[in-house]
């Protein structure tokens, strides 16, 4: 009888927010930030593309299992519109399809962006994630198909235009929800505008719950993971220092910021990771809710629902 393979790699857990740099691919940083803290499993939370840069929060261990909250929170990207271009990619990685002389003024801007915010139907670009009949879209656009992806509901926060660039371009700011393409934003305000237009930057600046003074580059996680040379032999080794990389993680329960926090004794955390409802104590405790998270000395327990006064458990935690 075969035996199971052992995990490769800690049990290490945590969230880390990463700044991810142009010209590396969402699953090449998850790679890499896998290999850094050599950790069981880790996976992302919102895909970049590899021409964007920004926050890319990636989770490792534990976190895992709490992804699909980040990919729920709003976003807020910083992008520049190079106009007079619209692109087969809808920014800078694909040829031109379109182009006009017409470059918008800024008051033709501003009065446009109305219509970009609150809940709008946006088509995703060509060049993109959206499954058509069972297979990706940019799989089928680059075999030279043009597809017919249907428009989605999407929800725009605020559209700011920030600036009007010397070379005749325009910086804007979102802040969006879940889906939403920013490309596809640059791309229909080209052609309202009368003049075409594609991103020429986009930086991710803001994943809800975390902030900037979360991000971490990957040169400081290299940093910090070499440790002091030993001397072995008549050569010096470098030595891994997980302690101090290990200081760049978020708490997992980072990501459960938006669900009701419920404190729970050792006992009955100890029943909650065994699958196990126990009764919630204390006169402010809800005595129903949909979905909830429980903690015991800081440190995430469980997620679960709260009926008639009692924490049932649908999700447990390592402690």
């Amino acid at each position: 009888m075969s035996r199971r393979g052992r995990k490769k790699g800690r049990p290490v857990s945590g969230w880390v927010v990463l700044d991810k740099p142009v010209g590396m691919g969402s699953t090449e940083a998850v790679s890499k930030v896998k290999w850094l803290f050599q950790a069981e499993k880790a996976g992302h939370a919102g895909t970049l593309d590899p021409l964007a840069s920004g926050m890319l929060p990636i989770a490792l261990g534990e976190a895992t299992k709490t992804v699909p909250y980040v990919m729920d929170g709003a976003k807020v990207y910083r992008f520049t519109v190079g106009w007079g271009e619209e692109r087969s990619t809808d920014d800078l990685e694909g040829p031109v399809t379109r182009s006009s002389e017409r470059r918008p003024t800024q008051e033709e801007i501003l009065a446009r962006l109305p219509a970009y915010t609150g809940v709008i139907m946006q088509i995703p670009p060509q060049f993109s994630a959206i499954k058509i009949a069972g297979e990706r879209a940019y799989d089928l656009a680059r075999d030279g198909e043009t597809v017919d992806i249907p428009a989605r509901e999407v929800e725009i926060g605020r559209l700011d235009l920030v600036a009007m660039t010397p070379d005749g371009n325009s910086v804007f700011e979102v802040e969006c929800g879940k889906g939403t393409y920013v490309r596809s934003l640059a791309r229909d305000l080209g052609r309202d505008l009368g003049c075409f237009g594609h991103i020429s930057e986009l930086r991710r600046t803001e994943v809800d719950p975390f902030t900037a003074e979360d991000l971490v580059t990957v040169g400081e996680l290299e940093n910090a993971r070499l440790g002091p040379a030993k001397q072995a032999g008549v050569e010096a080794v470098q030595t891994v220092d997980f302690a101090a990389i290990d200081a760049y993680l978020v708490e997992t329960a980072a990501a459960l910021e938006c669900l009701p926090q419920i404190a729970v004794t050792d006992d009955a955390a100890t029943r909650l990771r065994l699958g196990n409802a126990v009764i919630i104590r204390g006169r402010d405790a809800p005595v129903e809710a949909e979905e909830a998270c429980a903690t015991s000395r800081g440190r995430l327990v469980a997620i679960g629902a709260i009926e008639a006064g009692m924490f049932k458990p649908r999700r447990v935690f390592a402690g």
